[in-house]
């Protein structure tokens, strides 16, 4: 990338881990809160790195950003985290350059996705630039290729079937409930967190299963209470998280500790207790399956679960990934545009100097000399000649460095090396 004159550094990087060779427990340990992606930026921007993208889900932690070496952003984010680069090295993936390009939108567009077609990484990576934006990290690439990727991922949404019927993990976990929970309309359910899966869990459980005994409980109150008035569910506070778990036949965990905020201490189940452990990293302990009538199921148990739906969403992939192509074409041509634009800009300058001089040196020898006519006309002049110039620089047939070195040859040009 160090031709194409958006960073100090060389290369641009992709680096983490998903959910294709990390299990949940290995994930949580390097799962970052906003917090924490903040911290990694700051450091980032002392150590001069001038572009990085941070995101973190139940599925998959990654960086994107430019680098000498890849080693850079992996100590970033493990300095960062509870993992160690020993752990990260077992279980991690590297991108570079065009491969790096290519994985964001592969991850953007939920093609990567551990549900095919899950849309919501797509709010990850736009928040993702909205921190990076606030702590002036993202450059102008960065930019360009998010918004690249979201056009992808609306295009797909708009012009394919990828993501027919509900493809999150808060629907599998709707789902798995309905297939195994005989009369769910009259069971009692406890959600425990109300974090944007909880939120979606509690809508397609109202939608899907016709229960109106589901309570709600979260550190703070005030979250749990704005849910619950949309669909007239209860609220309990989080100390009555005990007693609550007693009266109830289904939990649903779905917080962002990072350790186990349920225990086989909270329970003594006189019923059969389905828990459903939605969080990155686990907030369910596994002592909890040494009780009679407890069943767990973890979020990557959930994710396996296959239908019919699933089998005709994979039907569009091809479709999906012929979309990609188009806008990353697109992206690709913009950036081709970057290795020339120091050598255009400074052309321009170059026309503009002369322009000046020209129209000084007119201005004193003609009489009633109209400088703002010759001003329009030059600054017009200007352009078709720098544009004439970038149309030839872009073209396939054309030997993009020998006609840079020409232009700057001509034209005697002196490059900002910045």
């Amino acid at each position: 990338m160090r031709n194409y004159n958006i960073s100090k550094h060389n290369s641009f990087y992709a680096i983490g881990l998903s959910y294709k060779k990390a299990d949940a427990e290995v994930r949580g340990k390097f799962s970052l809160d906003v917090p924490a992606i903040d911290h990694i930026l700051a450091k980032a921007k002392g150590l001069g790195i001038d572009g990085l993208l941070a995101i973190s889900t139940c599925n998959r932690t990654e960086l994107y950003g430019f680098a000498q070496h890849p080693y850079q952003l992996i100590k970033l984010l493990c300095d960062q985290t509870q993992g160690t680069v020993e752990e990260f090295q077992e279980v991690a993936y590297v991108y570079k350059n065009h491969e790096a390009i290519s994985h964001m939108f592969k991850v953007g567009t939920g093609l990567d996705s551990q549900i095919l077609g899950d849309f919501e990484i797509i709010s990850q990576i736009k928040q993702g630039f909205y921190r990076a934006k606030k702590q002036d990290m993202a450059n102008p690439f960065l930019e360009r290729l998010c918004n690249a990727v979201i056009q992808a991922s609306k295009r797909i949404k708009t012009e394919t079937e990828l993501s027919s019927g509900a493809t999150s993990v808060a629907f599998a976990s709707v789902k798995y409930i309905l297939d195994n929970v005989p009369d769910i309309s009259e069971k009692n359910i406890l959600l425990f967190g109300t974090g944007k899966i909880g939120r979606n869990t509690c809508e397609n459980l109202i939608k899907h299963s016709n229960n109106h005994h589901i309570t709600l409980i979260n550190r703070t109150r005030a979250k749990a209470e704005d849910i619950a008035g949309k669909f007239h569910l209860t609220v309990k506070d989080y100390g009555d998280l005990q007693t609550e778990i007693r009266k109830a036949d289904i939990l649903v965990v779905a917080t962002g500790a990072q350790l186990p905020t349920v225990s086989k201490a909270l329970i003594y189940p006189k019923k059969p207790l389905l828990i459903l452990d939605l969080s990155v990293p686990k907030n369910v302990a596994d002592d909890v399956l040494e009780l009679d009538n407890v069943s767990l199921v973890h979020l990557d148990q959930l994710s396996q679960i296959t239908d019919d739906a699933l089998a005709k969403r994979k039907e569009y992939v091809p479709k999906a990934e012929a979309i990609i192509e188009q806008v990353k074409k697109d992206f690709l041509k913009w950036l081709e545009t970057r290795k020339f634009a120091p050598v255009i800009n400074a052309l321009k300058e170059k026309l503009k100097t002369m322009k000046a001089e020209e129209i000084d040196f007119h201005s004193k020898k003609i009489d009633d000399f109209n400088q703002d006519q010759a001003e329009i006309i030059s600054d017009r002049i200007i352009q078709k000649i720098t544009k004439q110039f970038a149309n030839h620089l872009k073209s396939s047939e054309v030997d993009t460095e020998d006609s840079l070195e020409l232009i700057q040859k001509v034209f005697q040009l002196e490059i900002d090396s910045k």
